[in-house]
């Protein structure tokens, strides 16, 4: 799988099941005036909610992933461990899973609408207002894309929960991002969103993932290779659309557009700790670093040679900070 290495963090300590459960929102208004029609939100949920309902855990996706893949983030010592947390792992729009352009019957593909980093935040309160009946999280927590959606969260609905941990995502993309980000969408736009452009979009993440230093150091020439071909083989599957528009919602985030990070810091309510990868070359830890000194949030910095995912590197260092942030 492309995201092979993100998944040891998370499926390292073994194996949860969850039913995929689903909830219907209608059709969801988006914040350009656009709907996603007929819009469902896959989830899992892992543990129990306590009488106080008071222990309630929400957990985004990646870019890409799903609730399936990042099930055991709930496992007995990790970091939203269910034996103590009511965890609610959320399918982000777009992963294929919830409404997506793949599998929307009403708006494939091209005819899919826009959506931000805010609307996939917007579904998810209303799945735990509307559907879960819930009125407020203990905490938000996410990794890369779901740090950005946590971040968002934090701003969006600053009293609606307590501790927001976003890991290696950023409240606003810097130019790096947007260079990135572009680079990938206009491989899949000029390749007319065919599985060979999607082969060649996923080849520069796959490469982006790591530092030069740890690819060097990780594999061999002739073994770089085969891995590259499994990679395209493991695209092979991926739609298109879905990947273009999870990477348009990630180049439009800004948590609150027109305004200084310092004014959106404002807004924030909760408690933060700000995990981020000083090597990240996926997502630039800069904007995050400088959200938590106005928060005077804790700021982990991962400062190993794995870049992006410096959090399966780093693993026990994450862990360790994120359940004690949780008290645990």
């Amino acid at each position: 799988m492309l995201f092979r290495c993100i998944l040891v963090f998370f499926l390292g300590l073994g194996s949860l099941h969850a039913q995929q459960k689903f909830a219907d929102l209608g059709d969801l208004k988006l914040e350009n005036g656009l709907t996603i029609q007929n819009c469902t939100i896959g989830y899992r949920t892992f543990g129990k909610l306590n009488p106080q309902r008071s222990n309630v855990i929400l957990v985004p996706t990646w870019f890409g992933g799903t609730s399936q893949q990042k099930a055991n983030i709930a496992n007995a010592g990790n970091m939203a461990d269910s034996t103590h947390f009511f965890v609610i792992v959320v399918d982000a729009l777009g992963n294929g899973v919830s409404t997506s352009p793949s599998n929307s019957k009403t708006q494939p593909n091209e005819k899919f609408p826009l959506f931000t980093i805010r609307d996939m935040v917007k579904s998810q309160y209303e799945l735990v207002t509307k559907h879960l009946k819930l009125n407020h999280l203990y905490a938000v927590m996410g990794v890369s894309m779901g740090g950005m959606q946590s971040f968002q969260w934090a701003v969006s609905y600053p009293s609606f929960m307590d501790r927001v941990v976003p890991i290696v995502g950023t409240p606003r993309q810097s130019a790096y991002d947007v260079l990135f980000w572009n680079i990938e969408l206009r491989t899949l736009e000029r390749g007319n969103y065919t599985t060979e452009a999607l082969k060649t979009t996923g080849l520069i993440h796959e490469l982006n993932l790591f530092t030069p230093e740890y690819t060097q150091k990780k594999r061999s020439a002739p073994e770089a290779t085969a891995y590259l071909n499994q990679v395209e083989k493991d695209l092979s599957t991926k739609n298109p659309y879905d990947w273009a528009s999870q990477i348009r919602a990630m180049l439009k985030q800004d948590v609150m557009p027109g305004k200084t990070l310092q004014e959106a810091a404002k807004q924030v309510k909760a408690k933060l700790l700000i995990v981020v990868a000083t090597q990240d070359h996926m997502v630039n830890p800069a904007a995050a670093s400088e959200f938590s000194g106005y928060l005077k949030a804790p700021l982990v910095e991962l400062t190993s040679n794995c870049g992006h995912l410096a959090t399966s590197c780093e693993s026990e260092k994450v862990t360790s900070f994120v359940r004690a942030f949780y008290g645990l």
